[in-house]
């Protein structure tokens, strides 16, 4: 999956000279927590978050003596520089800039001029619907042998059963001679699929029921 196809493309921006009271309503009015700051030209000049405007602005008790400070332009406290990515990006390796610098956003550009934003909450909802966790059904996860065409081995047993796979993830083990499958299956009662797992010789993880018949 590449970026363009989870980023927001509608992305709310603001000028390096719009003032921080502009860009506090401007987050408030829009419910973001993000703001990506261009030029007249739509170059990326910057980005603001909730958590920078929180550090600059005065509190509560220091509103009226420092009510000017909220008039400054954004471009003082903007961030300038900014890891950004291009819409052909995978997912995945944007993920794990994520992770690394822990950000909570990347702005997309193409071309040198922003055409979307992608958010942490953007990158859990994909999770989210690649593992098939908003579907009802079963999650079983089996330790198998690390070797080439194993995956096809096991799903062999769920096409006898005549279960659909939601998706699949794969997870080392501690032991590199192993690793685990995750599957989600939509169906709801999965015991006869473990049985038949048993029965080929797999070791199931989860569900761990006791042993049972068909």
């Amino acid at each position: 999956m590449i970026i363009e196809q989870i980023m927001q493309q509608d992305v709310v921006t603001l000028f390096p000279e719009n003032t921080l009271e502009e860009a506090i309503k401007t987050m408030n009015s829009r419910h973001i927590r993000h703001l990506p700051i261009v030029s007249k030209d739509g170059l990326l000049a910057g980005i603001l978050s909730d958590r920078d405007l929180k550090d600059a602005s005065p509190s509560i008790f220091e509103l009226k003596d420092r009510m000017n400070e909220l008039k400054k332009p954004v471009s003082t406290i903007m961030k300038k520089d900014v890891i950004t990515c291009h819409p052909l990006d995978f997912v995945e390796e944007i993920s794990a800039v994520f992770y690394e610098h822990r950000i909570g956003c990347v702005p997309v550009i193409k071309h040198k001029k922003l055409v979307g934003i992608v958010t942490e909450t953007d990158l859990l909802h994909t999770f989210v619907q690649l593992t098939g966790a908003n579907q009802p059904g079963s999650q079983i996860e089996v330790k198998v042998q690390n070797k080439a065409g194993i995956l096809s081995e096991v799903t062999a047993v769920f096409q006898k059963r005549k279960v659909n796979i939601a998706s699949v993830l794969v997870y080392p083990d501690s032991n590199e001679q192993l690793k685990i499958l995750v599957f989600r299956v939509q169906t709801m009662n999965p015991m006869g699929l473990i049985t038949d797992l048993k029965k080929e010789g797999y070791k199931v993880l989860w569900p761990n029921f006791p042993e049972i018949s068909s």
